[in-house]
């Protein structure tokens, strides 16, 4: 009967460890058959996975190697958004009027737009937040305080961040189109606008530029678009430096479109929003003397008319994890500097974003993050420490808002079409990052029996196209999600 007892508790006690072999011997061959590959033998992979509540690691391979992160250095961002603003944080931008108003209504001074740093102020996701919307509010402050004509201009004051909208280290290729605008202290309509193409009536043949979104933006268009196979998609490629009104437009549109539409990065953005509110007073007979400009210097006695509010952090947030929005990982990213440090920059963000790395008391050697939203190819992380940073986090107050920022597999933004064929009783909440020659995971999993994993997959160099080894790391993460 002692034997018999021995044996039961023996067991007992070597069962979950005889479980856990078994689940790292099927991930490790998920990997070890991705690493035989011809795509990956000059390519990186790095792979790791912890149990969160023991903080425990459950498997790596190459886990300390340094990789390129792309779109996961979000999740570095977003979270200490989430500590240092909080989820009900909200960008403000400020309309103010300096000078005077006579008794006929005529303001003998100028108004100013004051940004902070607002990513949705003027986007077309939101009623409440596109041009028509913002303009009309303001426009109603302005008539409320008795102003019926400027004899001055509007001023645009775009202070609060530095007036370098993208990093130094972002490629050529990608700060002309819509994911590389960059950010400003004013942003205005996600920095970025909409190019409409009319395809040409046979393959090869050049496409034609229909029109412009939002309307009445000071823009020349060089277009070298040409006409490609139906169903081909956006094969468009916008060039164009931050502060050049030129965009030059590359590539093919799809000849079975009736219009195309086509992203890329709004020039000037705060101008943008200054010129386009002006003629928008103008519109509704309120007269403006001046062209909009730039406030070089912010007079002292300015009265508000109104203080115009973004949805909240956790809205934002939730956008920049789950579809992957640049502009608002930044926009977050430059505020945090500007909070902490005096001035939104890329240097003040990453600072940010280093200290507290620091404050968790997390060793950090092979890591470098320079960037808020994962363009600059000097972004260096290790799956190793992606995993122990979401264990640190998943012990603060904030995890339930954050966890909830990440796309559920099969559901929502990037990873909608991911995973589909997991158990229900298993939930994968994750971001995607993506880049030329970079495809990288990580994430929080919730396995059929209760545990919480989280988990950080890397691919670089590999030679195969990016929905290729979309898919052969899917197949990582789902022997990862499936672990019992």
């Amino acid at each position: 009967m002692n034997r018999v007892k021995y044996l039961i508790a023996f067991f007992l006690l070597v069962a979950p460890f005889v479980a856990s072999s078994q689940n790292n011997a099927v991930v490790a061959k998920a990997v070890n058959d991705l690493v035989k590959e011809e795509a990956m033998k000059h390519a990186t992979l790095s792979v790791s996975v912890y149990n969160v509540d023991r903080k425990t690691q459950v498997y790596a391979y190459n886990s300390h190697r340094s990789v390129i992160p792309a779109s996961l250095t979000k999740l570095f961002t977003t979270a200490v958004g989430f500590e240092k603003l909080g989820k009900n944080f909200r960008f403000c931008t400020t309309l103010a009027y300096s000078g005077e108003i006579e008794k006929n209504g005529t303001l003998r001074g100028d108004l100013y737009i004051i940004g902070g740093g607002d990513p949705l102020l003027g986007s077309y996701r939101y009623k409440q937040t596109v041009p028509d919307s913002v303009f009309a509010a303001w426009q109603k402050a302005v008539s409320a305080a008795g102003i019926k004509a400027v004899d001055g201009r509007v001023y645009y004051d775009a202070g609060i961040f530095d007036n370098h909208p993208i990093h130094d280290n972002w490629q050529w290729g990608d700060i002309g189109n819509y994911y590389g605008s960059g950010v400003s202290g004013l942003n205005f309509h996600e920095n970025m606008f909409f190019i409409h193409f009319t395809p040409g009536g046979k393959l090869g043949y050049p496409a034609s530029v229909s029109r412009m979104e939002p309307k009445g933006i000071n823009l020349h268009i060089i277009n070298e678009v040409l006409t490609g196979p139906a169903k081909s998609g956006d094969q468009v490629v916008v060039y164009g430096e931050p502060a050049s009104t030129i965009r030059v437009c590359t590539g093919t549109v799809p000849i079975d479109s009736k219009s195309f539409s086509v992203r890329a990065s709004l020039p000037k953005p705060a101008q943008a929003c200054a010129d386009l509110f002006t003629s928008y007073l103008r519109a509704r007979k309120i007269s403006v003397s001046g062209a909009a400009s730039e406030a070089l210097r912010r007079p002292s006695n300015l009265v508000t008319l109104i203080d115009y509010t973004s949805p909240t952090y956790y809205v934002i947030a939730q956008y920049a994890n789950m579809t992957s929005n640049n502009t608002y990982a930044e926009a977050i990213h430059r505020y945090l500097g500007y909070k902490m440090y005096g001035q939104g920059s890329s240097a003040n963000g990453a600072k940010a974003v280093s200290d507290y790395i620091q404050r968790l008391r997390l060793e950090s050697s092979g890591v470098a993050l320079e960037d808020g939203c994962g363009l600059s190819v000097r972004n260096r992380v290790t799956s190793d420490f992606v995993c122990r940073f979401l264990c640190e986090v998943s012990k603060t107050n904030y995890f339930d808002d954050y966890q909830k920022s990440l796309a559920l597999a099969g559901e929502h933004g990037t990873v909608k079409n991911m995973l589909t064929s997991l158990p229900s009783s298993v939930k994968v909440r994750m971001k995607t990052g993506s880049m030329t020659g970079v495809r990288a995971y990580a994430g929080y999993v919730t396995t059929a029996k209760g545990e919480r994993l989280c988990f950080s997959v890397i691919a670089n160099d590999f030679t195969c196209s990016g929905s290729q080894m979309r898919t052969k790391l899917e197949k990582i993460i789902m022997k990862i999600a499936t672990m019992d």
